[in-house]
Protein backbone atom coordinates (compact mmCIF):
# COMPACT_ATOMS: atom_id res chain seq x y z
CA UNK A 1 0.00 0.00 0.00
CA UNK A 2 1.05 3.13 -0.67
CA UNK A 3 2.15 5.42 2.32
CA UNK A 4 1.20 8.86 2.70
CA UNK A 5 4.34 11.53 3.36
CA UNK A 6 3.59 15.50 4.22
CA UNK A 7 6.21 17.56 3.56
CA UNK A 8 5.93 20.75 5.88
CA UNK A 9 8.92 23.30 4.93
CA UNK A 10 7.67 25.87 7.68
CA UNK A 11 9.42 29.41 8.02
CA UNK A 12 13.58 30.21 7.97
CA UNK A 13 15.57 27.78 6.91
CA UNK A 14 13.45 25.26 6.70
CA UNK A 15 12.55 25.91 2.90
CA UNK A 16 16.12 24.81 2.33
CA UNK A 17 16.85 21.98 4.47
CA UNK A 18 13.26 20.26 3.33
CA UNK A 19 14.16 20.64 -0.09
CA UNK A 20 17.65 18.31 0.50
CA UNK A 21 15.69 16.20 2.25
CA UNK A 22 12.57 16.09 -0.73
CA UNK A 23 15.75 14.77 -2.97
CA UNK A 24 16.52 12.18 -0.72
CA UNK A 25 13.27 10.45 -0.87
CA UNK A 26 12.59 11.40 -4.21
CA UNK A 27 15.48 9.77 -5.09
CA UNK A 28 14.32 6.74 -3.41
CA UNK A 29 11.18 6.66 -4.98
CA UNK A 30 12.66 6.09 -8.62
CA UNK A 31 15.49 4.15 -7.71
CA UNK A 32 14.40 1.87 -4.58
CA UNK A 33 11.07 0.64 -4.78
CA UNK A 34 9.81 3.18 -2.06
CA UNK A 35 6.07 3.26 -2.71
CA UNK A 36 5.65 6.74 -0.90
CA UNK A 37 3.26 9.35 -2.11
CA UNK A 38 4.57 13.02 -1.51
CA UNK A 39 2.47 16.45 -0.56
CA UNK A 40 3.73 19.75 0.75
CA UNK A 41 1.80 22.42 2.28
CA UNK A 42 2.37 25.67 4.86
CA UNK A 43 2.80 25.73 8.36
CA UNK A 44 3.76 28.21 10.80
CA UNK A 45 4.67 32.07 9.71
CA UNK A 46 4.51 30.84 6.28
CA UNK A 47 1.04 29.74 6.94
CA UNK A 48 0.13 32.80 9.11
CA UNK A 49 1.20 35.49 6.55
CA UNK A 50 -1.73 33.30 4.04
CA UNK A 51 -4.16 32.84 6.06
CA UNK A 52 -3.43 34.38 9.60
CA UNK A 53 -3.16 30.83 11.18
CA UNK A 54 -0.34 28.75 12.13
CA UNK A 55 -1.70 26.05 11.70
CA UNK A 56 -4.50 25.94 8.45
CA UNK A 57 -7.23 23.10 8.42
CA UNK A 58 -5.85 22.16 5.20
CA UNK A 59 -2.88 21.63 6.65
CA UNK A 60 -3.93 19.54 9.38
CA UNK A 61 -6.12 17.66 7.47
CA UNK A 62 -3.16 16.77 5.43
CA UNK A 63 -1.24 15.83 8.18
CA UNK A 64 -4.21 13.57 10.18
CA UNK A 65 -4.31 11.63 6.97
CA UNK A 66 -0.58 11.03 6.28
CA UNK A 67 1.26 8.04 7.49
CA UNK A 68 4.54 10.33 8.21
CA UNK A 69 4.83 14.30 8.32
CA UNK A 70 8.56 15.93 7.82
CA UNK A 71 8.75 19.31 9.50
CA UNK A 72 11.63 22.04 8.38
CA UNK A 73 10.98 24.74 11.23
CA UNK A 74 8.79 26.98 12.35
CA UNK A 75 9.43 31.04 13.66
CA UNK A 76 10.96 33.74 13.56
CA UNK A 77 11.77 37.22 14.49
CA UNK A 78 8.97 38.68 12.26
CA UNK A 79 6.49 36.93 14.16
CA UNK A 80 7.45 37.50 17.47
CA UNK A 81 4.93 40.50 18.25
CA UNK A 82 2.48 38.28 17.47
CA UNK A 83 -0.25 37.35 20.14
CA UNK A 84 0.44 33.66 21.77
CA UNK A 85 -2.23 31.84 19.99
CA UNK A 86 -1.35 32.53 16.80
CA UNK A 87 2.59 32.66 16.33
CA UNK A 88 4.15 29.59 14.73
CA UNK A 89 5.27 27.50 17.55
CA UNK A 90 1.64 26.91 18.16
CA UNK A 91 1.39 25.12 15.04
CA UNK A 92 3.59 22.73 16.33
CA UNK A 93 2.33 22.12 19.99
CA UNK A 94 -0.81 21.45 17.67
CA UNK A 95 0.13 19.04 15.61
CA UNK A 96 2.04 17.10 18.57
CA UNK A 97 -1.59 16.91 20.72
CA UNK A 98 -3.69 16.88 17.46
CA UNK A 99 -1.98 13.67 15.58
CA UNK A 100 -1.34 12.20 19.67
CA UNK A 101 2.31 12.09 19.03
CA UNK A 102 3.51 11.95 22.72
CA UNK A 103 7.07 10.14 22.48
CA UNK A 104 9.68 12.27 21.50
CA UNK A 105 13.05 10.34 20.28
CA UNK A 106 16.26 12.55 19.87
CA UNK A 107 18.91 10.30 19.31
CA UNK A 108 22.83 12.03 19.90
CA UNK A 109 25.49 9.81 18.02
CA UNK A 110 28.83 11.51 17.13
CA UNK A 111 30.32 10.50 13.70
CA UNK A 112 34.08 9.55 13.92
CA UNK A 113 34.72 12.13 11.50
CA UNK A 114 33.21 15.37 13.54
CA UNK A 115 34.99 14.25 16.97
CA UNK A 116 36.76 17.52 16.21
CA UNK A 117 33.60 19.47 15.85
CA UNK A 118 32.37 19.01 19.70
CA UNK A 119 33.10 21.40 22.47
CA UNK A 120 34.24 18.04 24.74
CA UNK A 121 37.26 16.31 24.98
CA UNK A 122 37.90 13.28 22.44
CA UNK A 123 37.96 10.43 25.34
CA UNK A 124 34.61 12.00 27.08
CA UNK A 125 32.57 11.79 23.83
CA UNK A 126 34.47 9.25 21.34
CA UNK A 127 31.50 6.33 20.12
CA UNK A 128 29.28 8.26 22.03
CA UNK A 129 25.61 7.09 20.87
CA UNK A 130 22.25 7.90 23.33
CA UNK A 131 18.91 8.33 23.26
CA UNK A 132 17.11 10.65 24.25
CA UNK A 133 13.13 9.90 24.83
CA UNK A 134 10.89 13.07 25.98
CA UNK A 135 7.63 13.26 26.79
CA UNK A 136 5.90 15.49 24.38
CA UNK A 137 1.97 16.04 25.01
CA UNK A 138 2.00 16.70 28.24
CA UNK A 139 3.37 18.30 31.55
CA UNK A 140 4.04 22.09 31.88
CA UNK A 141 3.82 23.32 27.77
CA UNK A 142 0.07 21.43 28.25
CA UNK A 143 -0.82 21.92 31.10
CA UNK A 144 -3.85 24.04 32.64
CA UNK A 145 -4.58 26.82 34.49
CA UNK A 146 -1.78 28.71 32.30
CA UNK A 147 -1.35 32.56 31.52
CA UNK A 148 -0.74 35.82 32.66
CA UNK A 149 -3.55 37.40 34.87
CA UNK A 150 -3.44 40.35 37.36
CA UNK A 151 -3.79 39.34 41.14
CA UNK A 152 -2.90 41.94 43.95
CA UNK A 153 -2.57 44.93 41.41
CA UNK A 154 0.38 43.35 39.71
CA UNK A 155 0.33 40.63 36.90
CA UNK A 156 1.14 37.17 37.73
CA UNK A 157 2.24 34.17 35.38
CA UNK A 158 0.95 30.91 35.83
CA UNK A 159 2.07 27.76 34.13
CA UNK A 160 1.15 24.21 35.59
CA UNK A 161 3.21 21.07 35.65
CA UNK A 162 0.68 18.30 35.35
CA UNK A 163 1.23 14.09 34.54
CA UNK A 164 -1.41 11.66 35.04
CA UNK A 165 0.02 8.07 36.24
CA UNK A 166 -1.10 7.08 32.66
CA UNK A 167 0.67 9.19 30.69
CA UNK A 168 3.85 7.92 32.71
CA UNK A 169 3.53 4.39 32.16
CA UNK A 170 2.83 5.15 28.20
CA UNK A 171 6.21 6.68 28.00
CA UNK A 172 8.40 4.59 30.07
CA UNK A 173 7.01 1.50 28.22
CA UNK A 174 8.87 3.57 25.47
CA UNK A 175 11.58 3.95 27.07
CA UNK A 176 11.85 0.38 28.26
CA UNK A 177 11.75 -1.40 25.06
CA UNK A 178 14.12 1.35 23.09
CA UNK A 179 16.46 0.45 26.15
CA UNK A 180 15.99 -3.58 25.29
CA UNK A 181 16.82 -2.58 21.25
CA UNK A 182 19.94 -1.10 22.37
CA UNK A 183 22.39 -1.97 25.78
CA UNK A 184 19.34 -2.29 28.54
CA UNK A 185 20.05 0.39 30.47
CA UNK A 186 17.43 3.40 30.87
CA UNK A 187 17.62 6.19 33.45
CA UNK A 188 14.68 8.27 34.13
CA UNK A 189 14.92 12.19 35.05
CA UNK A 190 13.14 14.00 37.18
CA UNK A 191 13.27 16.12 39.97
CA UNK A 192 11.77 13.94 42.82
CA UNK A 193 13.08 15.75 45.67
CA UNK A 194 11.06 19.24 45.02
CA UNK A 195 8.17 18.83 42.45
CA UNK A 196 5.67 16.63 43.64
CA UNK A 197 4.90 15.46 40.05
CA UNK A 198 7.78 13.98 38.80
CA UNK A 199 7.71 12.27 42.65
CA UNK A 200 4.98 10.54 40.84
CA UNK A 201 7.17 10.21 37.62
CA UNK A 202 9.73 8.59 39.70
CA UNK A 203 6.85 5.95 41.39
CA UNK A 204 5.50 4.83 38.23
CA UNK A 205 8.42 5.00 36.04
CA UNK A 206 9.92 2.48 38.96
CA UNK A 207 6.84 0.39 38.97
CA UNK A 208 7.14 -0.29 34.86
CA UNK A 209 10.44 -1.25 35.67
CA UNK A 210 9.16 -4.47 37.33
CA UNK A 211 8.16 -5.54 33.84
CA UNK A 212 11.30 -5.07 32.00
CA UNK A 213 13.47 -6.91 34.45
CA UNK A 214 16.41 -7.46 31.59
CA UNK A 215 16.44 -3.48 31.54
CA UNK A 216 19.08 -1.91 33.96
CA UNK A 217 16.76 1.71 35.64
CA UNK A 218 18.25 4.48 37.58
CA UNK A 219 16.77 7.68 38.21
CA UNK A 220 19.13 11.12 38.04
CA UNK A 221 17.90 14.84 39.20
CA UNK A 222 18.00 16.87 36.26
CA UNK A 223 20.41 19.18 37.28
CA UNK A 224 22.76 16.44 37.69
CA UNK A 225 21.52 14.68 34.56
CA UNK A 226 22.72 17.97 32.49
CA UNK A 227 26.16 17.70 34.42
CA UNK A 228 26.79 14.48 33.77
CA UNK A 229 25.93 14.73 30.00
CA UNK A 230 28.71 17.15 29.75
CA UNK A 231 30.73 15.30 32.46
CA UNK A 232 30.68 11.86 30.71
CA UNK A 233 27.83 11.14 28.49
CA UNK A 234 28.73 8.00 27.43
CA UNK A 235 27.58 6.80 31.19
CA UNK A 236 23.96 7.27 29.37
CA UNK A 237 22.34 5.01 26.83
CA UNK A 238 18.35 5.66 27.00
CA UNK A 239 17.12 8.60 28.93
CA UNK A 240 13.43 8.93 29.89
CA UNK A 241 12.03 12.11 30.81
CA UNK A 242 9.06 15.18 30.89
CA UNK A 243 8.55 17.41 28.00
CA UNK A 244 10.35 20.29 29.54
CA UNK A 245 13.38 18.71 30.54
CA UNK A 246 13.69 16.58 27.86
CA UNK A 247 13.54 19.72 25.44
CA UNK A 248 16.21 21.06 27.43
CA UNK A 249 18.92 18.01 27.74
CA UNK A 250 18.21 17.10 24.10
CA UNK A 251 19.94 20.29 23.40
CA UNK A 252 22.43 20.18 25.80
CA UNK A 253 22.89 16.89 23.86
CA UNK A 254 23.04 18.52 20.27
CA UNK A 255 26.11 19.79 21.08
CA UNK A 256 28.01 16.27 22.41
CA UNK A 257 27.55 15.89 18.34
CA UNK A 258 29.75 18.99 17.33
CA UNK A 259 26.24 20.89 16.32
CA UNK A 260 22.77 21.23 16.59
CA UNK A 261 22.51 20.76 12.74
CA UNK A 262 23.38 16.95 13.51
CA UNK A 263 20.15 16.10 15.41
CA UNK A 264 17.48 14.32 13.95
CA UNK A 265 13.99 13.61 16.11
CA UNK A 266 11.13 11.56 15.38
CA UNK A 267 7.88 12.41 17.63
CA UNK A 268 5.33 9.35 17.51
CA UNK A 269 1.98 8.16 18.37
CA UNK A 270 1.00 4.51 19.79
CA UNK A 271 0.80 3.10 15.88
CA UNK A 272 4.13 4.62 14.44
CA UNK A 273 2.55 7.65 12.78
CA UNK A 274 5.24 10.12 13.63
CA UNK A 275 6.03 13.94 12.70
CA UNK A 276 9.84 14.00 11.60
CA UNK A 277 11.96 16.98 12.37
CA UNK A 278 15.40 18.26 13.03
CA UNK A 279 15.75 19.25 16.38
CA UNK A 280 17.31 23.23 15.54
CA UNK A 281 14.89 25.78 14.92
CA UNK A 282 14.57 28.06 11.75
CA UNK A 283 17.86 30.02 12.42
CA UNK A 284 16.51 33.10 10.81
CA UNK A 285 19.62 34.64 10.76
CA UNK A 286 21.17 32.42 8.20
CA UNK A 287 18.07 31.90 6.37
CA UNK A 288 18.18 31.99 2.69
CA UNK A 289 22.13 31.82 2.87
CA UNK A 290 22.08 28.28 1.24
CA UNK A 291 24.60 27.76 4.40
CA UNK A 292 22.45 25.29 6.52
CA UNK A 293 23.27 22.26 7.83
CA UNK A 294 20.72 19.92 6.11
CA UNK A 295 21.76 16.85 7.50
CA UNK A 296 19.76 16.66 10.58
CA UNK A 297 17.00 16.38 8.39
CA UNK A 298 18.13 13.97 6.08
CA UNK A 299 18.84 12.10 8.68
CA UNK A 300 15.39 12.62 10.38
CA UNK A 301 14.06 11.13 7.03
CA UNK A 302 16.38 8.23 7.75
CA UNK A 303 14.00 7.69 11.15
CA UNK A 304 10.62 7.95 9.57
CA UNK A 305 11.71 5.24 7.14
CA UNK A 306 12.89 2.97 9.81
CA UNK A 307 9.58 4.01 12.76
CA UNK A 308 6.47 5.06 10.24
CA UNK A 309 7.77 3.54 6.45
CA UNK A 310 8.92 0.31 7.63
CA UNK A 311 12.08 -0.04 5.27
CA UNK A 312 14.76 -0.19 7.71
CA UNK A 313 17.06 -1.29 4.74
CA UNK A 314 16.81 2.14 3.02
CA UNK A 315 17.02 4.11 6.64
CA UNK A 316 20.44 1.97 7.09
CA UNK A 317 21.19 3.42 3.56
CA UNK A 318 20.76 7.10 4.68
CA UNK A 319 22.93 6.46 7.71
CA UNK A 320 25.80 4.95 5.65
CA UNK A 321 25.60 7.83 3.04
CA UNK A 322 26.16 10.70 5.54
CA UNK A 323 28.72 8.71 6.96
CA UNK A 324 30.89 8.38 3.54
CA UNK A 325 30.12 11.94 2.64
CA UNK A 326 31.56 13.20 6.40
CA UNK A 327 34.12 10.65 5.96
CA UNK A 328 35.26 12.45 2.14
CA UNK A 329 35.75 15.53 4.18
CA UNK A 330 32.21 17.29 3.27
CA UNK A 331 31.29 20.10 6.18
CA UNK A 332 28.75 22.83 5.60
CA UNK A 333 29.69 26.05 8.09
CA UNK A 334 28.12 24.56 11.61
CA UNK A 335 30.96 21.76 11.13
CA UNK A 336 33.75 22.95 9.47
CA UNK A 337 36.91 23.24 11.23
CA UNK A 338 38.64 25.72 9.24
CA UNK A 339 37.66 28.24 6.34
CA UNK A 340 36.43 25.74 4.07
CA UNK A 341 32.58 24.40 3.93
CA UNK A 342 30.24 23.35 1.18
CA UNK A 343 26.52 24.93 0.89
CA UNK A 344 23.17 23.36 1.40
CA UNK A 345 22.64 22.44 -1.71
CA UNK A 346 25.98 20.85 -2.36
CA UNK A 347 25.58 18.29 0.95
CA UNK A 348 22.31 17.34 0.26
CA UNK A 349 23.66 16.23 -3.76
CA UNK A 350 26.35 14.48 -2.16
CA UNK A 351 24.27 12.37 0.05
CA UNK A 352 21.82 11.40 -3.07
CA UNK A 353 25.43 10.27 -4.75
CA UNK A 354 26.17 8.86 -1.78
CA UNK A 355 23.09 6.65 -1.61
CA UNK A 356 23.58 5.71 -5.08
Amino acid sequence: MTKKVLLLPGDGIGPEIVAQAENVLIHLIENFDLDVELDTDVVGGAAYDLTETPLPEQTLNKALQADAVLLGAVGGHKWEPLEREVRPEKALLDLRSRLELFANLRPAMLYPQLVNASSLKRDRIENLDLMIIRELTGGIYFGEPRGVFEEGGERVGINTYRYSESEIERIAHVGFKTAQLRNGRLCSVDKANVLEVTELWREVVTEVGKEYPDVELSHMYVDNAAMQLVRAPKQFDVIVTGNMFGDILSDVAAMLTGSIGMLPSASLDSNGKGLYEPVHGSAPDIAGQNKANPLATIMSVSLMLRYSLNRADLANRINLAVENVLGNGARTFDIAEGETYISTTDMGEQVVTAIK
